[in-house]
């Protein structure tokens, strides 16, 4: 089994509960991890064998794009469309870190992970 890990991805996206939230926006760091077998791209050195970082990296900025009240319901989105785009990927897991968020004390982030 191989991996592939983009890590510390940031976006300013409008995610929240609060109508404030989807309004300013915050700041949001998003973990991705994908395992498969990656022997064919390792042996033919091929972007056409490859999972393309870029694919994974446009598909995580164009879900995290939509405004949405929960953070489960951006991490399912991701975990989802990595699935219809790479079917062959035996796990994917998202983690998303919401920074700073306004729970009424100090908290450098609130975080949901998804995985299947």
């Amino acid at each position: 089994m191989n991996r592939i890990e983009l890590k510390d991805m940031e976006f300013f996206s409008s995610h929240g509960c609060f109508e404030e939230e989807r309004i300013i926006g915050n700041r949001f760091v998003v973990n991705l991890c994908v395992e498969g077998d990656f022997s064919a791209a390792a042996n033919s050195d091929s972007i056409e064998d490859a999972v393309n970082y870029q694919t994974l990296y446009d598909i995580v900025k164009d879900e995290m794009d939509i405004p949405s009240h929960l953070l489960e319901n951006v991490a399912e989105r991701i975990v989802r469309h990595i699935k219809s785009d790479f079917p062959s990927l035996s796990r994917i897991s998202v983690t998303i870190d919401k920074i700073n968020p306004p729970l009424g004390g100090k908290l450098y982030a609130s975080s949901v992970t998804f995985e299947i």
